[in-house]
């Protein structure tokens, strides 16, 4: 896979509250852009939606004069809201796409929530599905979509040049790599992805991730290689057996609780980034349900 830049810049966004690294990647001779796994803030005590992180990155955009093209994200997070079509009203020249399989992901929590007829689980809440394989352009900039199912079924990964965002699939070496238990995730695949699809990248190849967990207390870092994955990720080194990761990632999945903004974040993300229709009193609502025991 190539592009027409060899090497983009790169602008990480860092947001404390969701450990979200977030990016603007453009070519520094046409200032073609695009923006990847953005945030918008959430207040969850009070159930308000505010967007200084968006607005954060748009002053950035603005500032750099860069062309955006394309808001992407990597799959429909489970812990963030997004941020893409707040950023698009910012940035209307923007246009907000994700991977095909998304339409997977819309069935299942369609149910989950009920989110009854006026739903519907076919992607049309984006501007834009895109398969496995695909090349599209930014300008100047060309992006080829890579499936990293596992962590959910729709997740991909974007190469651009000499860059790839791993989104939720795969993590700096000191943390490892995404949780597979939510609906449809699945340890196996996850471990053909990054090993089949990641690992098979060149090893200078820069890695960007979706969240930095500082583990230790450490600095926050968004940015490896691939050879240093493979050689130092601690749960998926790339000499690791199969049967041997899916085993240990099971394990700790079951020892995980629930991202804390699991429920408003599925909600509106499989929505392309919109809030539900108001209600007849003008407010819109999220569903949250509940369970005994």
């Amino acid at each position: 896979m190539t592009a027409t830049i060899a090497q983009p810049e790169v602008r990480a966004f860092f947001d404390s509250a969701t450990w979200t690294v977030s990016y603007v990647v453009w070519d520094p001779a046409t200032r073609d852009a695009v923006a990847i796994d953005t945030v918008l803030d959430y207040d969850s005590a009070a159930s308000r939606i505010h967007t200084a992180s968006v607005g954060k990155m748009a002053e950035f955009i603005r500032n750099e004069d860069l062309r955006l093209h394309w808001i992407l994200d990597t799959h429909a997070h489970a812990d963030h809201l997004t941020g893409a079509r707040a950023l698009q009203e910012l940035c209307p020249e923007g246009r907000v796409a994700i991977g095909a399989r998304i339409r997977e992901v819309q069935r299942v929590f369609a149910s989950v929530f009920k989110l009854g007829d006026g739903f519907t689980p076919d992607g049309r809440q984006f501007d834009r599905l895109l398969d496995d394989g695909e090349r599209f352009a930014a300008g100047s900039l060309t992006i080829d979509v890579i499936a990293t199912p596992g962590h959910t079924p729709a997740c991909v990964s974007y190469l651009i040049g000499d860059a790839v965002f791993t989104g939720d699939a795969l993590f700096m070496p000191d943390y490892g790599v995404g949780r597979c238990d939510f609906p449809a995730g699945s340890a196996e695949d996850l471990y053909d992805s990054i090993v089949g699809r990641l690992y098979a990248l060149p090893e200078s190849t820069r890695v960007f991730v979706g969240h930095d967990y500082q583990p230790g207390g450490r600095e926050v870092l968004w940015q490896s290689t691939i050879g240093e994955e493979k050689r130092r990720n601690v749960q998926l080194p790339a000499d690791l057996p199969r049967e041997e990761f899916v085993e240990r990632r099971r394990a700790r999945d079951k020892r995980l609780g629930a991202p804390r903004l699991l429920f408003p974040s599925v909600q509106f993300n499989i929505q392309g980034g919109r809030l539900p229709p108001p209600e007849s009193n003008g407010t819109a609502y999220l569903k949250i349900p509940i369970r005994r025991g």
